[in-house]
């Protein structure tokens, strides 16, 4: 073969890996900014949802046309929180939650037999606050349903093993069938003696429904990230990933013999 053959050749494969890397290159452009614009537009997809379940929230206040009713028992600033416990007992978990959450439902589904031990102990009152958030990243309005639902529940006497069947009954994040009344009324059923016309009543009028909104907003106002938000004598507790059923009993028991 020529000298001349040969350094042809060899200028054809310099060239074909010059492309070769120059194609490399604009692929890995490309896919950046493929990632890069499916982050904008999770991001402004987030943005737009929370715009119109803004908007769709003041549309069905103004809607409800009537005054905020919280349920009998509530306690707190602007009588927001659903107690359960000992009052003047010397812990208090704060708890804002979302029964269409499926986090919160982890929550319950780990906690519950402690809190439940430390309630019935008196050590531990917990303040329950309702939340919609789901609402307002999905769509839909299954968790202000709920809400209501439950709040009608606390009327009735009922609040714990009702709010404790929604979470044991929780459909699939994206199922919106806590929207339903009647879905809601005959999980009640589960529950002895909430099933009645005044329940019933209660959950198909939203009776509740602009004090739902109410503690959403103060849900929001307060800079929270995320349901469930759990606060333990004011301390977020569900933020600390050294915190467990025991670890939270203890420091009831702590407190209570203090």
């Amino acid at each position: 073969m020529s000298e001349k053959n040969r350094d042809g050749k060899r200028t054809a494969r310099e060239r074909l890996a010059v492309e070769r890397e120059k194609q490399k290159a604009s692929d890995r452009r490309r896919r950046t900014l493929i990632v890069g614009a499916g982050v904008v537009c999770v991001l402004g997809l987030a943005a737009v949802i929370g715009v119109v379940a803004a908007s769709a929230g003041k549309d069905k206040n103004s809607a409800s046309g009537g005054p905020v009713v919280a349920p009998s028992g509530a306690q707190g600033k602007d009588s927001l929180a659903i107690p359960v416990g000992k009052e003047g007992a010397k812990s208090t978990l704060t708890v804002w939650e979302d029964f269409r959450c499926p986090a919160c439902k982890g929550f319950e589904t780990t906690y519950r037999p402690t809190v439940s031990e430390l309630v019935a102990a008196g050590q531990l009152q917990v303040q329950y606050h309702l939340v919609t958030l789901i609402d307002g990243n999905l769509r839909g309005t299954g968790s202000r349903v709920a809400a209501n639902a439950a709040a009608c529940a606390q009327d009735a006497g009922k609040f714990p093993a009702y709010h404790d069947v929604l979470y044991d009954n929780q459909p699939a994040e994206t199922d919106d069938a806590y929207a339903k009344s009647d879905k809601l009324i005959e999980l009640a059923g589960k529950v002895d003696g909430l099933d009645t016309p005044a329940f019933r009543s209660c959950v198909d009028d939203g009776t509740h429904n602009s004090w739902v909104a109410k503690s959403n907003d103060a849900f929001r106002a307060g800079g929270f990230s995320g349901t469930p938000t759990v606060l333990l004598n004011g301390k977020n507790i569900y933020a600390d990933q050294s915190m467990t059923p025991a670890k939270l009993k203890q420091l009831v028991q702590q407190a209570a013999a203090g």
